[in-house]
């Protein structure tokens, strides 16, 4: 068997009727597979939104910026390009 922790949780009685009646009607063996039952639909909620979240974030990056095949040699030339206007303006290199 699993590791347990152990934990006392107070529901407000109408989440608690509720829960008793599910164990009344059979769908769970105890009040406490319930809301295990519970915590794990939570959980797996929890995980698809932050799945979501994070598809969301790299359709966004992908969509923000270049996309296809860099070219190293003309990136290395922007650099240096850069470098040289900054170095222009302060009237130094780097």
């Amino acid at each position: 068997m699993a590791d347990r922790g152990r934990m006392t949780v107070v529901f407000p009685e109408p989440m608690a009727a509720l829960l008793r009646d599910a164990v009344e009607a059979g769908d769970y063996a105890s009040t406490s597979e319930a809301v295990r039952d519970a915590v794990r639909l939570w959980s797996e909620r929890r995980e698809s939104q932050s799945l979501a979240r994070l598809q969301g974030a790299w359709d966004a990056g992908k969509a923000s910026g270049r996309h296809g095949t860099l070219d190293f040699e003309a990136l290395r030339g922007e650099g240096r390009t850069r470098l040289a206007a900054r170095a222009d303006d302060t009237g130094r290199e780097g």
